[in-house]
Formats: structure tokens, C-alpha cells, sequence
């Protein structure tokens, strides 16, 4: 029997891991080729100054970090798009004409066409990327979800061609999801230490609060608590983004926040908005 394919449509070097680390340790595991579309080189993404000697550009350094991953992940193979990192939405880097978001905004088209191509040369049963929101409101994040939520149309329509490439329609698409929980308890810690939740991150430019008023119904929890090593082993691997996240959370507490990854599904449509899936690959018929 053929092996089932999954793409992940992400925007940056880091997404993957931060985002799906466990997940897809778990997928591959379970035999399933999954494959990686990650849309930008990171360029804009901040690094510590100790770091940047050695590298020739930013993006060369997170470039470097996402083939480390990808040694610990196991992809069946990346397709690295090229794109240049926005920032963040309304910044003067999010303009530049080459950014992922401007590319998006002036000509979807194209990054449209460029995620279609994927699609129709790897045919996966099922397709994930981010939610409407980006997760936390990233210009490219939105790119991608947008392009990829297109393609996932596009890529079976015979009139829409590239290079001569068969349609094709992958079975189910997917948006991952932040644990609901996991924030509503990371805002009141903010909140009782003193911090205003909705200026986080290194640059202070992550509300979370949106965050949370953003996530959408989960529909697919599929058991990750086996896989924390292979999650916090390629994050590790993102060490200029803060990499190695998941081991200073408590044992007990990641038992509690990260048993399992939660998804919205798109495609097809759910009759009601609850969790009815164990498996993104639920109903899936493999060629």
C-alpha cells in the first residue's frame, strides 16, 4: 500500500518545529511521508549578536537551523520558496517589495502558484498550515495560510496551470492550533508577575491575548506525549530564536498542556464544531 503524504505549509525556518515538532515525529514514525513548504529564509527574524559572525546573513544562519531540524524531523523532502521575512505587520521590512507579505498583497497570484506547484508534485492526502489569524498575527504567517487555502482550490482546477503539472485535490485540509489552556494559563502568569500580556515576545510585539481571542474550534487531537524528545531536540536546533522551549516547562505540567496536538478542520466542512478525530488521516482513502 502506497504511504500516506502530508505537507506542512508554514512561512518561516523555526514554524515546524515550534508549531509541530511532536506531531511530526510522530507522523513519520507512523511511516507517513511528510513534507515541508517553508516560504521564507527568516532574514528578518532577530539573532544575538554572538551569533551572526559566523554566518554571512541572517537568513544563512536560520537556513542552517531549519537543515538541523530537518536531521532530527526527518522530512521527506523541503521546498524552500525564498521569499524574504516580512517582520512584523506594519513594519517598514513588511513593505519591502521582495517580503512574503508584499509578494501576497500585490501579487497573489504567484505565491498561490508556487504552493499549487507543490501540491501537485508531491499529491499529499492532507494539507496543514496555520489558522486566519497567522497564530499570533504574523504578516507571513497570514501569507502562507492565505496562498496555501488557495492552492488547496486552485491545485485541482485544469484552467489554473503550472508547468503542465496534473490537477490534483489533497483529501482534507487542516489548521494547527495553539492548546487554548496552555495560553489562558501563560496570561494569568504574565498578568500576576506584573507583565502586560499583550506585549510579549523579545520585541514586545506579540499580544496574546489575541492570540487567544483568535484560536478557532478544534476539531482533531491527535496523542503527542511520546514524542516531547523529538519536539524539543529540533527546536533546539533553532538556537538564534530561543530554540529548546519545551523542557523549561515542568514534567508534570507538560503532562498536563502537551498530551496532544489539537487541529481545525477545514476540508472537509464538520456538521458541528467538536472534537471528532484522532488522526488527521480519519476517513482518508490512500492511493
Amino acid at each position: 500500500m502506497a504511504n500516506r503524504r502530508l505537507l506542512i505549509s508554514f512561512a518561516h525556518p523555526d514554524d515546524e518545529s515550534f508549531g509541530l515538532g511532536a506531531a511530526i515525529g510522530k507522523w513519520v514514525e507512523e511511516g507517513v511521508e511528510v513534507y515541508l513548504i517553508c516560504a521564507t529564509n527568516g532574514d528578518v527574524g532577530t539573532v544575538p549578536e554572538s551569533m551572526k559572525d559566523k554566518y554571512s546573513s541572517v537568513a544563512e544562519l536560520r537556513l542552517s537551523e531549519l537543515h538541523c531540524a530537518n536531521k532530527v524531523l526527518k522530512f521527506k523532502e523541503m521546498f524552500l520558496l525564498g521569499y524574504r521575512d516580512s517582520g512584523m505587520m506594519g513594519s517598514e521590512t513588511s513593505k519591502h517589495p521582495e517580503s512574503l507579505w508584499t509578494q501576497w498583497e500585490t501579487n497573489p497570484e504567484k505565491v498561490t502558484r508556487d504552493v499549487t506547484r507543490v501540491i501537485r508534485q508531491i499529491r499529499p492526502h492532507v494539507v496543514v498550515t496555520f489558522n486566519k489569524y497567522g497564530g499570533y498575527g504574523h504578516p507571513d504567517h497570514i501569507a502562507i495560510q492565505r496562498a496555501t487555502e488557495k492552492a488547496f482550490e486552485c491545485a485541482n482546477d485544469s484552467q489554473f496551470d503550472v508547468d503542465g503539472l496534473a490537477p490534483y485535490r489533497p483529501q482534507k485540509l487542516y489548521y494547527n492550533s495553539f492548546p487554548k489552556i496552555t495560553l489562558q494559563m501563560r496570561i494569568w502568569h504574565t498578568r500576576l508577575k506584573g507583565q502586560d500580556p499583550r506585549r510579549m515576545g523579545r520585541n514586545h510585539d506579540i499580544d496574546m491575548v489575541k492570540i487567544l481571542d483568535h484560536i478557532e474550534p478544534v476539531h482533531t487531537r491527535i496523542p503527542i506525549s511520546d514524542y516531547m524528545d523529538i519536539w524539543e531536540a529540533s527546536s533546539i536546533c533553532h538556537e538564534s530564536q530561543g530554540g529548546g522551549r519545551i523542557t523549561r516547562t515542568a514534567k508534570w505540567l507538560q503532562n498536563i498542556l502537551y498530551t496532544k496536538q489539537g487541529f481545525t478542520r477545514v476540508y472537509p466542512v464538520p456538521d458541528r464544531d467538536i472534537v471528532d478525530e484522532d488522526s488527521v488521516f480519519a476517513g482518508v482513502m490512500v492511493d
